[in-house]
């Protein structure tokens, strides 16, 4: 069953990755299929094609193939053609993310025995550092902060690193590290100077962090979610758990500040939502629904 993978909407087009990693480009106004790139089923099955391609300067890029035999791959979002291709390891579940550094853009994104950088014009390797997890289900997204980069996954510490360029080399040094807080699904975001998230620790406890500092702000009472599909909205936070409630939760330094919970479906919701101004479409494992926030 599937697909795993969030499609992305850019500039009138949805760019989408299925199960047995088929990348399909399609005009977003009447549906019809623009540019196509076959797939191969991952042998073995872990890694799914659970990440969501990344749109940049005229490139979509997915990281496709499967254990151990991975491409992180820039096609051209007109007409499909390759562009730049780095081999270095299978694909993570996290998806990548984009940062200017030092005048080089990177592309980031955690594999599925790495965290790594490559140069966003060519793919050329910039950097990599092991981050070995035993399920090789790396499934967190990088979250940037200035010029540091936050990651964590499957219960390890919360870090955050700092890339840099020292005697032309490409360097990264760990800034902070915070084992309270680990993630393992849920992605965290940045609001200003303050990480907020979803650990996986007493069964689902939401963290507010010093982005800079990696201090703990504080942390809910457990029990909260097991997965949460997390997205700001101004200053507040807006939070799809998966037993299928919406949370309102405010941007606070001092509590966790719920404002409201809605009821948005009776089923499993894993799928990151969509939002609209006040309006959210919500997608479970059988049904799309539109829902209006007042």
């Amino acid at each position: 069953p599937g697909p795993k993978s969030a499609p992305v909407f850019a500039d009138g087009r949805l760019f989408a990755i299925g199960m047995t990693g088929i990348v399909t480009a399609y005009d977003a106004n009447t549906g019809k299929q623009l540019w196509q790139k076959p797939g191969t089923k991952p042998v073995p099955l872990y890694t799914t094609h659970a990440f969501s391609p990344l749109v940049d300067r005229g490139l979509v890029i997915f990281h496709v193939g499967g254990d151990d035999a991975g491409a992180l791959t820039a096609y051209d979002v007109n007409t499909g053609a390759e562009k730049w291709s780095w081999k270095g390891d299978g694909p993570g579940y996290g998806s990548p993310v984009v940062v200017d550094i030092e005048g080089t853009r990177q592309i980031i994104t955690i594999t599925q025995g790495k965290l790594v950088g490559v140069d966003a014009s060519n793919g050329m390797l910039l950097w990599e550092r092991p981050f070995v997890i035993t399920n090789k289900t790396n499934s967190v997204t990088p979250v940037v902060h200035g010029r540091t980069v936050i990651v964590s996954g499957n219960g390890e510490p919360t870090r955050a690193l700092a890339i840099a360029k020292r005697a032309n080399q490409w360097v990264t040094d760990i800034v902070w590290e915070n084992a309270d807080i680990p993630l393992r699904m849920s992605d965290a975001v940045v609001v200003g100077d303050v990480l907020f998230g979803l650990a996986n620790r007493n069964s689902g406890q939401y963290f507010a962090v010093d982005a800079a500092t990696g201090k703990t702000l504080w942390t809910s009472e457990g029990r909260q979610a097991a997965h949460a599909a997390i997205a700001r909205s101004g200053d507040l936070f807006l939070s799809l758990e998966d037993d299928g409630e919406l949370l309102v939760a405010r941007n606070s330094k001092t509590a966790f500040e719920p404002l409201h919970r809605y009821k948005v479906s009776d089923a499993a919701t894993w799928g990151q939502p969509a939002y609209s101004g006040n309006r959210v479409l919500v997608k479970d494992v059988s049904t799309l629904s539109l829902w209006t926030l007042n």
